[in-house]
């Protein structure tokens, strides 16, 4: 056995320290060609398969996702058109119903609703969403969501590749927050949002202007740019610039409430981890029998203002 500089190296085999410096350099190059390779392959994709795509408003939608919702403003007066209204006992046993007017009055807004949705044991994914309740009690429900066609089911992955079109939906709370809560049973927060006189007002027109925007000109959701809570934060900065900063969890929509709550976006109830306690409603949601007003009862439950 001899000692070599940079290794050792028997009289029958071994490798010397140059020896092993030019494998390591002929690997990284040749896992650089790869990459390089990888990634032209996947420009030339994206250029001749995905990107000549063009969303579709006309397809054979899953039921759920079937009709758009468009509205008329007046002043004030909104009048929306195909509300859902379905009643879900499971995802598959379930009332389908769409209302075909529901009029409201911007004016008449008691508070700005923020949902978190966790459907994934990893916190970060999650769905966002807003409600709107009014002083008569109605509790109206936007949902930015992936718009799927009969037999598709959603996946993040697929959403990078215009897959799906971005759909808003329309519809009572009893509907898109109980079949999250009720039906699929998943861990759901409903914070109360904290917005500047006016500013609920036009967030709900900019929200409806979308709802008419997107019934006239499709656009593809991407399961990174364009998602349920990027799409809020664009509507919010767009009512008030620079309100919601870019931030990591823009993208992670599980750890949005505590850069809401950092940002004085939502109401606090003792504290964050008291706020995050108290806002926590699937539990307390389950008891709903599909009878009474849902949105009354959870509620009821929650803190009546700042703690």
């Amino acid at each position: 056995m001899a000692q070599w500089i940079g290794g050792i190296k028997s009289f029958v085999f071994g490798t010397s320290g140059d020896g092993v410096t030019q494998t390591f350099v002929m690997i990284l190059c040749s896992f650089g060609v790869a990459l390089l390779a990888l990634a032209f392959l996947c420009v030339l994709i994206w250029l001749i398969r995905i990107r000549p795509r063009t969303p579709m408003l006309d397809d054979d939608w899953n039921s759920d996702c079937e009709k758009t919702t468009t509205a008329e403003i007046t002043g004030a007066k909104i009048r929306y058109r195909n509300i859902r209204d379905f009643l879900w006992r499971t995802t598959r046993d379930r009332d389908e119903a769409w209302q075909d007017s529901l009029e409201v009055d911007a004016d008449e807004i008691k508070d700005v609703w923020f949902v978190v949705d966790h459907f994934h044991s990893f916190q970060g994914l999650a769905h966002t969403f807003l409600t709107f309740e009014f002083n008569d009690g109605t509790c109206l429900s936007f949902s930015f969501e992936a718009r799927r066609r009969k037999g598709q089911k959603y996946h993040p992955w697929a959403g990078f590749w215009r897959h799906y079109e971005l759909y808003l939906l329309v519809g009572f709370e009893h509907d898109v927050l109980a079949l999250r809560t009720n039906a699929r049973g998943h861990k759901d927060y409903l914070f109360r949002g904290i917005t500047p006189p006016g500013k609920e007002k036009a967030l709900l027109l900019a929200l409806t202007d979308k709802a008419n925007s997107l019934a006239e000109k499709a656009e593809w959701y991407h399961s990174f740019l364009t998602t349920c809570n990027t799409s809020i934060v664009g509507m919010v900065n767009r009512i008030t610039p620079g309100r919601v900063p870019f931030t990591w969890r823009n993208f992670l929509p599980g750890y949005t409430p505590r850069a809401a709550y950092k940002l004085g976006l939502i109401e606090d109830w003792g504290g964050f981890d008291e706020t995050m306690n108290r806002a926590r409603i699937d539990e307390h949601a389950m008891k709903w029998d599909g009878k009474g007003s849902y949105s009354e009862m959870i509620r009821d439950y929650l803190p009546k203002g700042p703690l």
